[in-house]
């Protein structure tokens, strides 16, 4: 392991500890390298990152050879969310099909095999699970990767997440702190706002994260959302009455807590990326997420000067910052000792594709399974942008491994009914949907579908809100590779 630069500064140290920055690229560039001599505590994986499971342990190997101690963090989810599997959709289903199964040893498996095999590829820290409640069904960021809209029910899953992801030695970043379940905005492009009042936040939205914090999570990620029954000025992520008062105070929360997407527009589009970092840190975040678009040496060293000059000018308390490093060092301990130890659990290779099976819910009877290979018609809407464009979804390619010849569309707009009509010829039609209800083209869509041809197939990979209909309806509460082979068994009979 190189030794660590002896001529940075505390200070200077510090202000790069709590920052966790990616890069492009599936090797470890220069500069982040040089940056870990210099007190660079943590580096975060995209899907750009990745390429192979062996590819990511050699990366993390690479990493770790620099400074033994470091961070990896990633943004796995499991579900729609996948960034391991990025190029071939997720071995696990999300949280809306855990919800929708409602077994917390269930819950725990499935976290606890995605802990080992993130472990085993050298990543320690996740940012993951989603406790947000998903109140608003036509919120455009959560939803299926929601436990579900019952706060109990989230509360306990996430609680059993916490403690499975953890039993592989993989810290649980619990997000999005006080709640991002009931927006109708995206904290990726504004600052989206609750209006709910203090009790109904408190009996609806920080109940998951009541549970994670009694579960033992050891980080908790910020929301970019501005509640003003808790703070009418501020957004979460920059709310010392958010992350101090009442996450630290009230809820007597001792781990680390990182922000979300500092780059996100919610913050950098209001408040600048630079200040926004400072107003984090001074607030009471702990690490600061950036990378997921901004994810090159000069924006680590813009964010680092901003850190140093802020304390230097009395705008950051020196105490804070190295308060906030030495959270950061705290972890990387706990996960060093936890990576020493193993995981708790014995390798699971097929629990989250039980899940998905456990997941499905059917409607229409009777069904005659498929023997013929269909026309597959994605109806597919624009992706958020945590969910990204990169990872395929549906079950074009679960059904072709089960009645070769299958063949396929994507489809979106208001003439896309028409469009499958066309593309299908006389071969029978499989219309997979993702939000139905959230897309009146998508339903239009199916609505034409089903009047020239009853027999279609629905497939409903995001969350079951609009009525089922069709010849078969299945509902998978999710887009992961996983919920598409589930739902292809039953097509085929399998």
């Amino acid at each position: 392991m190189t030794t660590l630069t002896s001529g940075t500064d505390t200070l200077t140290r510090d202000a790069l500890a709590v920052l966790q920055p990616g890069f492009a690229g599936t090797t470890a560039p220069d500069w982040l390298l040089r940056r870990l001599g210099e007190g660079l505590a943590s580096v975060a994986l995209f899907g750009r990152n990745i390429h192979t499971a062996e590819q990511v342990a050699a990366l993390t190997a690479q990493v770790r050879a620099e400074r033994g101690d470091v961070l990896v963090a990633i943004d796995e989810e499991g579900g729609d969310v996948t960034r391991l599997e990025v190029r071939t959709g997720s071995s696990f289903p999300g949280n809306h099909a855990l919800g929708a199964v409602d077994d917390t040893g269930l819950t725990r498996a499935v976290a606890a095999e995605l802990g080992r095999r993130l472990a085993a590829a050298g990543v320690d820290f996740d940012w993951a699970p989603s406790a947000d409640v998903n109140a608003d069904p036509d919120n455009p960021v959560i939803g299926v990767r929601s436990f579900g809209a019952d706060p109990a029910l989230v509360a306990r899953h996430t609680a059993a997440y916490v403690t499975g992801l953890q039993s592989a030695g993989v810290a649980a970043c619990t997000k999005h702190f006080p709640g991002h379940g009931d927006t109708a905005v995206d904290s990726h492009h504004a600052v989206p706002r609750i209006d709910a009042d203090l009790p109904l936040l408190t009996e609806r939205d920080l109940v998951p994260f009541r549970a994670a914090i009694a579960a033992g999570t050891r980080a908790i990620m910020s929301a970019h959302i501005l509640a003003p029954a808790l703070d009418p000025d501020r957004p979460g992520t920059l709310s010392p009455r958010v992350l101090t008062d009442l996450l630290r105070g009230e809820l007597g929360y001792d781990g680390l807590i990182v922000t979300d997407g500092i780059e996100m527009r919610a913050i950098s589009g209001t408040y600048g990326l630079e200040h926004g970092t400072v107003l984090a840190i001074a607030a009471g975040a702990d690490a600061i997420c950036v990378g997921g678009g901004l994810c090159d040496e000069d924006t680590v060293g813009r964010l680092r000067d901003a850190l140093v000059t802020a304390v230097r000018t009395g705008e950051l308390p020196e105490e804070r910052l190295a308060d906030a490093a030495e959270r950061v060092r705290a972890l990387a301990r706990w996960t060093t000792a936890a990576r020493a130890a193993g995981p708790a659990t014995a390798p699971d290779e097929e629990v989250g594709l039980r899940a998905a099976r456990r997941a499905l819910r059917t409607t229409g009877a009777p069904f005659t399974p498929l023997t013929e290979p269909p026309y597959v018609a994605q109806l597919t809407p624009a992706p958020n942008i945590a969910v990204g464009d990169e990872t395929p979804w549906g079950v074009a390619a679960e059904l072709f491994g089960l009645l070769p010849g299958t063949e396929t569309g994507s489809f979106t707009g208001p003439d896309a009914g028409a469009e499958v009509l066309r593309a299908a010829g006389p071969r029978r039609i499989v219309a997979v949907v993702r939000d139905e209800h959230r897309h009146p083209w998508m339903a239009a869509a199916l609505t034409t579908l089903l009047a020239a041809r009853p027999d279609t197939v629905v497939v409903e990979m995001g969350i079951p809100q609009a009525p089922p209909r069709g010849a078969l309806h299945l509902a998978a509460h999710g887009a992961a590779r996983v919920c598409g082979r589930a739902a292809a068994e039953v097509i085929a009979g399998v």
